[in-house]
């Protein structure tokens, strides 16, 4: 595990394990979406220990899954061939050019890395793009500037549809796929499009009909009244977190919205994970209390409003 443990005692490691116990048994056989990004990627130390959890899930008989993109890989070698790519509303232009770096750092670079690491004690990972089989298919996206003029992103998309049967095929065959944000155009099958991670892997957590999706971050989860860290939420429902759309960071709003897609979808809890705490995959599927935040949906009664329980 990780050094945190040698502080334990061996009573203490006892209930740690037989708390454990308690969540292998209810998601034994449960699929689980894991969106693999932030500082969890580009740490070594993060990388090995978010290869740990992902063992320990599989072995505990449970079946993840991983989507993953690369941004800030991508980032780099764009600029170190010398490559510029704007971004409109946050969004990078996708260029032809700038496409092939993008497929090159996400299945040639930071999937290999990963592989290599969930690969050491037992060849388990199995590494495809969204564009393989199909897997995904999405649309160019377009927008408009403040102006009115529509705007050009280029090579990006939006999820339109998700074949889960590659995906489904793995799992069977004893396999944790490892999926790179990458889709094909649904107008032009010959062509690639650069999808956002999170998004890519809210919908293959709702065709893959998953028990839970983890998206791994950089905080700790919501706050209430960003960036005040008393303001934490723990667990709260969709329409409790929709109502606190005004209070939520700008960059965390894309992930909001694609955890809520998941929840309005059917996956049963969504948690905004901190990719920085280590084997915080472990801790929030593992263990009573959890890390980060947990959305799950409304109850049947509009009117109940409870904050839920943290493992429901």
């Amino acid at each position: 595990m990780s050094d945190h443990t040698s502080a334990l005692s061996a009573a203490e490691r006892a209930h740690v394990l037989g708390q454990a116990l308690t969540w292998m048994r209810e998601f034994r056989g449960e699929i689980i979406v894991i969106k693999y990004g932030g500082h969890a990627m580009t740490d070594p130390q993060a990388q090995r220990a978010f290869a740990t959890d992902i063992q320990f899930l599989y072995h505990a008989g449970l079946f993840p899954v991983i989507v993953h993109g690369g941004g800030p890989q991508v980032t780099a070698m764009l600029s170190r061939l010398g490559i510029d790519t704007p971004f409109v509303d946050g969004v990078r232009v996708t260029t032809p050019e700038a496409m092939d770096v993008v497929r090159m750092v996400l299945t040639g670079s930071v999937q290999r890395r990963l592989i290599s690491l969930l690969n050491e004690s037992d060849s388990l990972a199995v590494g495809i793009s969204g564009e393989d089989g199909a897997l995904l298919r999405a649309r160019r996206r377009t927008g408009r500037a403040a102006d009115g003029r529509l705007v050009d992103f280029g090579l990006v998309g939006d999820v339109e549809a998700v074949d889960p049967d590659p995906i489904v095929e793995l799992l069977a065959a004893g396999r944790i796929p490892v999926i790179s944000s990458i889709a094909l155009d649904a107008d032009d099958p010959s062509s690639v499009l650069n999808i956002n991670a999170d998004a890519a892997a809210s919908a293959i957590a709702v065709a893959l009909g998953a028990a839970k999706l983890l998206m791994l971050t950089d905080v700790e989860g919501v706050y209430a009244d960003y960036p005040d860290p008393d303001s934490l939420v723990r667990s709260a429902t969709a329409s409790q977190i929709r109502a606190l759309a005004p209070a939520i960071s700008t960059g965390m709003i894309p992930k909001i919205e694609a955890c809520l897609e998941a929840i309005d979808a059917g996956v049963e809890a969504v948690h905004i994970v901190d990719g920085r705490q280590s084997h915080s995959v472990l801790v929030e599927v593992m263990t009573d209390d959890g890390t980060g935040t947990m959305i799950v949906p409304d109850p049947p009664d509009a009117r109940a409003s409870t904050t839920p329980d943290r493992k429901d």
